[in-house]
C-alpha cells in the first residue's frame, strides 16, 4: 500500500461507510420535484462509492491475514468501546459485491420506482451504510449498530414500495430478524462481562475477544444467541420462512438487495463472530448445523420446483443455494470455507441478476406467473440470451461461478461430513430442474398469449444493468484464482486459531463428552 498516501489509506474505509450517508443528505435538500436530479445525483454517489473501494483491491496485501485500512478511535472510551474498522480476506470480496451492485441496482429503478423517489432513494443509501459497515466493523457494539441500521429501510422498502401484501412482509421480516438481533446483543453483553471477569478490561474488540479462551461450559449459549440471530438472517431451515414473502412482496430492487447482500450478513456472521468465538461450541454442533443446511438445500429446491411465480421460485432457490453456503463454513477447512465466500459472491451475482431478470419482465408485463409467457426466446432474444447465462450459472453449469464455489463446498464438506455432503448433492441436481422447467416454459414454445408478442427487448439502460454480472459470471467460472488468492491466509488464519482454541479448551471435559450431551444430561438432573 505504499503507493497510496497515508491519509487516504488511514480514512478509506470511513469515507466508504459515510459516504452514502452523505449522499443521502444531500437528496434530503433536493427539490421533490426534480425526480431526474435526484436519480442521477443518486447513481453518482453510489458510483463514487465503487471507484472508491477499488483501492481495497489494488492495496490489499495478499501475503497477511491481519485486518488492513484500519482506522481506530475512541468512541466511548470509559465502556472500551471504539470507532474500530478493517478489513482482511475474509470481507474483502463482500464489501467489493456491495459497493459493485448498488450503482446497477439504483440504475434499475429509473422506471421502476416512479414514487416517492427521492425518500425510496435516501433509503437505499442509508441502507448501504449499513451494510458495508456490517462487513468492515471489529468493534462488536459498532458492528451491532450497524447491523441493527439495515433493519429499517429494508422495512420501509418492503412495507412503502412493495406489492399488496408488503405491510405483513415488512413486519414479518422486521420482527424476525429483531428478535434474533435481541438475543446477539445478550450474548455481546455476556461476552463483554466476560471479559472484564477475566483479564479486568471492557472491550466490545472482537480482535481481543478472539484471544479471550470462553468455558467450555459458556459457549453452548453463548455460540446459540449469535448462530440464532445470524440463521434468521441467512435464513437457514427452519427460520426461514419469512424470505419468500419478503423476496415477493418488495419491489425489483429490493429483492436484488435482500438476496445478493443482506443474507451474506448472516453467513458472514458466523465466520467472523460465531464460529471463531466458539469454537468448541461451532464444532459439536457442526453435525446439526450441516444437517439443517442439507435440509434447508433440498427443500429449497423441491419447494422451487412447484412455484408459479417466477420471484417465489428465485427465492426459495436463495434457501437452498444459501444451504451450500453454510455446509461449506462448518467443514472448518480451507476448502471448504473459502468455497463458502467464494459461493457468497456467486450467489450474490447469479441471484441479483435472477431477480433483476424477472422484475425487467414484471415492468413489461406486471405478472410473474410461468403461465402467463412461453415463446419469449423468438420475441426478445438478447433478454432470453441473458437470461439463460444466468440460470445456467445459477444452477452450477461447470465454466461460469457457482460451480467453482459448489465444488469447493463439496470438496471441503466431505472431508467433515461425507454422508451429508452426498446428500446435498441432490440439491444441485434439482437446482438444474427447476430452473430449467423455469426457463423451458418461458422462453420456448409458442407464443401463447398475444400480449407477448410486443414485448421490447432490452433497453440499453438494462443492458449497461445486466452487462457488468454477466462478466463476473463468466470471470469466476474461468478464473475464480483472481478471488479465492486474496482471501487464502485470511481463511487459513480463522481455521488455525479455530482449531488451536478448540484443543485448547477440550481440555476442560472427559473425552468424548459433547457439549449437547453435557447440557442434556444437566437438563435431565
Amino acid at each position: 500500500m505504499t503507493w497510496m498516501p497515508a491519509y487516504l489509506s488511514s480514512n478509506l474505509l470511513t469515507v466508504l461507510i459515510f459516504l452514502p450517508l452523505a449522499g443521502a443528505l444531500l437528496l434530503f435538500f433536493l427539490p421533490k420535484g426534480n425526480v431526474r436530479l435526484i436519480r442521477s445525483m443518486t447513481l453518482l454517489v453510489t458510483l463514487a462509492e465503487f471507484v472508491l473501494s477499488l483501492p481495497l483491491v489494488f492495496g490489499f496485501d495478499d501475503a497477511t491475514a491481519a485486518m488492513q485500512f484500519v482506522r481506530r478511535a475512541p468512541w466511548i472510551p470509559g465502556y472500551g468501546i471504539e470507532y474500530h474498522v478493517g478489513v482482511d480476506g475474509i470481507s474483502l470480496w463482500l464489501v467489493m459485491l456491495t459497493t459493485f451492485l448498488m450503482p446497477i441496482v439504483v440504475l434499475s429503478t429509473y422506471e421502476a420506482v416512479e414514487k416517492h423517489v427521492k425518500e425510496f432513494l435516501i433509503f437505499m443509501l442509508v441502507l448501504e451504510v449499513g451494510m458495508v459497515g456490517v462487513f468492515l466493523a471489529i468493534d462488536l457494539f459498532l458492528f451491532y449498530i450497524f447491523w441493527e441500521i439495515v433493519l429499517v429501510p429494508m422495512y420501509f422498502l418492503i412495507g412503502v414500495w412493495g406489492s399488496d401484501r408488503r405491510i405483513y412482509s415488512a413486519i414479518k421480516f422486521f420482527l424476525y430478524t429483531f428478535a434474533g438481533s435481541v438475543l446477539m446483543l445478550v450474548a455481546i453483553i455476556a461476552l463483554y462481562f466476560h471479559h472484564h471477569e477475566v483479564t479486568g478490561v471492557y472491550t466490545t474488540n472482537l480482535l481481543s475477544l478472539y484471544e479471550l479462551s470462553i468455558p467450555v461450559k459458556l459457549q453452548f449459549w453463548m455460540f446459540s444467541a449469535f448462530a440464532l440471530a445470524f440463521a434468521v438472517k441467512v435464513p437457514m431451515f427452519p427460520f426461514h420462512t419469512w424470505l419468500p414473502d419478503a423476496h415477493v412482496d418488495a419491489p425489483t430492487s429490493g429483492s436484488v438487495i435482500l438476496a445478493a447482500l443482506l443474507l451474506k450478513m448472516g453467513t458472514y456472521g458466523f465466520l467472523r463472530f460465531a464460529m471463531p468465538l466458539f469454537p468448541v461450541a461451532a464444532f459439536d454442533l457442526m453435525p446439526l448445523v450441516g444437517a439443517l443446511a442439507v435440509i434447508g438445500i433440498i427443500y429449497g429446491a423441491l419447494v422451487a420446483m412447484v412455484q408459479k411465480d417466477m420471484k417465489r421460485l428465485v427465492a426459495y432457490s436463495s434457501v437452498s443455494h444459501l444451504g451450500f453456503v453454510m455446509l461449506g463454513l462448518f467443514a472448518f477447512n480451507i476448502q471448504g470455507i473459502q468455497g463458502g465466500i467464494l459461493q457468497m459472491v456467486n450467489h450474490g451475482i447469479s441471484t441479483g441478476a435472477l431477480f433483476l431478470l424477472v422484475g425487467i419482465l414484471y415492468e413489461r408485463r406486471h405478472t410473474r406467473l410461468v403461465s402467463e409467457y412461453g415463446g419469449l426466446f423468438k420475441v426478445i432474444p438478447v433478454y432470453a440470451t441473458v437470461f439463460m447465462i444466468v440460470a445456467l450459472s445459477s444452477l452450477g453449469l461447470p465454466g461460469l461461478n457457482n460451480f467453482a464455489g459448489e465444488f469447493l463446498i463439496l470438496v471441503g464438506a466431505f472431508q467433515s461430513m461425507k454422508g451429508l455432503t452426498v446428500a446435498a448433492t441432490v440439491g444441485i441436481f434439482f437446482a438444474a430442474v427447476y430452473m430449467l422447467w423455469m426457463f423451458q416454459r418461458v422462453m420456448f414454445g409458442a407464443v401463447g398469449n398475444e400480449k407477448n408478442r410486443s414485448l421490447p427487448d432490452l433497453s440499453a439502460r438494462e443492458v449497461a444493468c445486466m452487462l457488468p454480472l454477466l462478466l463476473f459470471v463468466f470471470w469466476i467460472g474461468v478464473y475464480p484464482q483472481t478471488f479465492l488468492r486474496k482471501m487464502e491466509a485470511s481463511v487459513s488464519a480463522v481455521v488455525t486459531r479455530m482449531e488451536e482454541k478448540r484443543q485448547a479448551l477440550l481440555m476442560e471435559r472427559p473425552p468424548g463428552e459433547t457439549l449437547l450431551a453435557r447440557y442434556f444430561d444437566r437438563a435431565r438432573d
